[in-house]
């Protein structure tokens, strides 16, 4: 059996020398000594979360942080429903004890019937109620015609709802209010009636700019199904819209109903029976004539509503908050 040397073609060949075989997958020495560290975007990287003392040190750090703004989130509302059911002498001496001398129910009663405010909350009610009503048909008609709608000047309109962000709603008190006093077309004023809190409230641009963003990012194709399939911009806009827009619905909610019933300065203008006003105006005049316990039971009362609201849809707002939904209808 002979073996047969293969010779070189031609003299560089033959004086060129041969490079050592490299394993598949091997890397040269220059390569693997120049590539850069990679790059994430965390202050701990991926291998330095897998030792125990990282690990551990990562944890209890989250725990100190929540914990901290768990405190800081309900602290005051715990406080103030510890301070609700105590005697006010306990509460001015010993603030941060647990009832030192008992509990004080008859707070609670004492505040129900002394401050009226089984009234002044059915106000508070109305008033939040139409607020929201308002809110929400201006912000979802007006979100659906920039958005889905698209008139030619749609780019137009929009700079001018959001132009109205920057001035301040101070500036605007004294022309709102005079308009509210004589109303063009009505005939008579709106001073001592609820509408004079719910128009103003229905114009609210920023309702508006985020009802908008949320339709720009429903499928342009579930649209354009219905219409070949016949149906109009009304038929659109209740059957297909607003199925679809549940998360951002809730949001605004949220946000219309709690600003009508903290909202202070204007149900004080537009309000000044004392029959109409909600508990936002009634609580800080009746606040120099009862006792300290009884304004804190008050106050109490006053925020069970907001609290419970937000539980109900706390789902929906964290989902419209963040426009996730929008593609399951």
């Amino acid at each position: 059996m002979t073996t047969s040397v293969e010779k070189p073609d031609t003299a560089a060949d033959a004086v060129q020398p041969r490079m050592p075989l490299r394993p598949a997958g091997a890397e040269p020495a220059a390569a693997s000594a120049t590539r850069q560290p990679e790059v994430t975007g965390a202050i701990v990287s991926s291998a330095d979360r897998r030792r125990p003392l990282v690990r551990r040190c990562s944890a209890s750090l989250n725990t100190v942080v929540l914990v901290v703004l768990l405190i800081l989130g309900l602290g005051p509302l715990l406080w103030l429903a510890k301070a609700a059911v105590t005697p006010t002498q306990d509460t001015l001496r010993l603030p941060m004890s647990l009832w030192p001398h008992g509990l004080a129910w008859s707070n609670l009663s004492t505040a129900w019937t002394t401050m009226d405010l089984g009234r002044s909350l059915v106000n508070t009610v109305c008033i939040a109620a139409g607020a929201w009503f308002c809110q929400i048909v201006v912000a979802t008609t007006g979100g659906y015609a920039l958005s889905v709608l698209r008139p030619r000047y749609a780019r137009i309109v929009t700079g001018a709802v959001l132009s109205t962000l920057l001035v301040p709603s101070v500036v605007l008190l004294v022309p709102l209010y005079l308009t509210i006093l004589n109303p063009p077309g009505v005939g008579h004023s709106l001073i001592n009636s609820f509408w004079a809190v719910w128009l103003p409230a229905g114009a609210n641009a920023f309702n508006v700019l985020l009802v908008k963003r949320f339709f720009d990012n429903l499928p342009r194709e579930i649209f354009e199904a219905a219409e070949v399939d016949g149906a109009g911009p009304y038929r659109l806009f209740a059957s297909i819209v607003l199925p679809m827009s549940r998360p951002i619905l809730g949001v605004v909610s949220v946000f219309a109903i709690i600003a009508a019933w903290k909202d202070y300065l204007w149900p004080m203008l537009v309000l000044p029976d004392p029959a109409k006003q909600p508990l936002s105006v009634r609580l800080p005049v009746l606040a120099g004539s009862v006792e300290l316990g009884t304004l804190l039971a008050a106050l109490m009362i006053s925020t069970i509503a907001p609290v419970l609201l937000f539980l109900v849809v706390q789902r929906l707002f964290l989902r419209g908050a963040g426009l996730g939904g929008a593609l399951k209808g």
